[in-house]
């Protein structure tokens, strides 16, 4: 299935029945009264967050969505049916905003999450509603409310406690083959990766994480350059960035340093809470460089890029380094949970 994160669409909450008037008439009972009943509410539209979906391909080509109508009132004080509520499932993680105020109008980020995004109308009243003292024969009856209408823009935030970044070919397809079950595809070309891609990590039996690999960010892509732009909002709901860089680039003219500094760029362009996050350095493709040089090339790197939280020396192809990381990713993210857990307890 092909993977959507992004969708606008047009949603029309259930108007409200009409009240009626009416009288109550029966043999010998020449003075009965108003017996107009109220009409039923409109249905409301609701989203839910279902863990079973993955994309939003249903709301790509189905981009209007109404709710039922409430049924109008009937006399002898009968009331009409309400209309039937609409929901809408999508996948954790989708964030519904108000395209005319900018409104972030429910934010589905756990399985089973219900939100409502438009309100069906209230039914309107009847005239049993308008009798009184003076008044015996009221013919006042009100109409339905409308329902509530919304166009709405829908983005998925996947919703993973590390996300990967770096360069195209930094190795980060075959980082997250070597760590987990994920299968993303891995050939000797850049841009392999156009869509994201969720792997699993278990570093033993009761201890997970899960890692997300988004499309390679190249120079320029605040401004809409390559593709990796578009999926960095998958990125906001993580606790921890890896940033891959690849120590032995195949051009000899290339500097590392200077490409890894120019992504950090990029990402403080695009969202300064993003460039916020805890980010590690991961220095990969080791393999390639002469065992007596290593160490040389990597002091000579981490000079020339400046300041790192933690950095990590690793080969994705052979592993060598992967576990040691995968259990201080672990670590880390056990320690940001025991805060967050002390915070709520506060």
């Amino acid at each position: 299935m092909k993977f959507f994160d992004e969708a606008k669409i047009e949603v029309v909450a259930g108007d409200g029945g009409n009240g009626v008037a009416s009288f109550r008439r029966e043999k010998f009972i020449p003075f009965g009264g108003p017996d107009g009943g109220d009409g039923g509410r409109g249905g409301s539209i609701y989203a839910v967050g279902d863990c079973n979906l993955n994309t939003l391909i249903d709301y790509r080509y189905n981009r209007v969505f109404r709710a039922q109508r409430g049924e109008n009132g009937r006399g002898s004080d009968c009331y009409g049916k309400g209309g039937e509520d609409l929901v809408l499932r999508v996948p954790v993680g989708t964030v519904f905003t108000d395209l005319a105020t900018g409104e972030v109008v429910a934010d589905l980020d756990a399985d089973g999450k219900r939100a409502l995004i438009a309100k069906g109308g209230q039914g309107g009243l009847g005239n049993l509603h308008f009798k009184t003292s003076t008044n015996r024969a009221p013919r006042k009856c009100t109409p339905g409310e409308e329902g509530e209408r919304r166009e709405l823009r829908l983005e998925l935030k996947i919703l993973a406690d590390v996300g990967l970044l770096g360069l195209p070919n930094a190795g980060k397809s075959t980082f997250i083959r070597a760590v987990s079950a994920a299968k993303p595809k891995v050939a000797d070309y850049p841009f392999t990766t156009l869509h994201p891609n969720l792997g699993v990590v278990r570093v033993d039996a009761n201890r997970s994480f899960v890692i997300a690999d988004i499309p390679s960010l190249i120079e320029g892509a605040a401004e809409g350059a390559g593709l990796g732009h578009q999926f960095l909002r998958h990125l906001q709901r993580t606790h921890l960035l890896l940033h891959l860089v690849d120590i032995a680039p195949f051009d000899p003219d290339a500097d590392p340093a200077h490409d890894a500094k120019a992504i950090v760029k990029e990402l403080k362009k695009y969202d300064a809470a993003l460039y916020r996050k805890p980010r590690w350095l991961i220095i990969n493709k080791i393999d390639l460089l002469p065992e007596d040089e290593r160490e040389k090339r990597i002091a000579a790197f981490l000079k020339g890029f400046g300041k790192v939280e933690r950095h990590f020396a690793i080969s994705a192809i052979d592993g060598s380094g992967c576990r040691e990381l995968s259990f201080a990713i672990m670590e880390h993210l056990e320690q940001v949970r025991r805060n967050e857990n002390a915070h709520r307890a506060e």
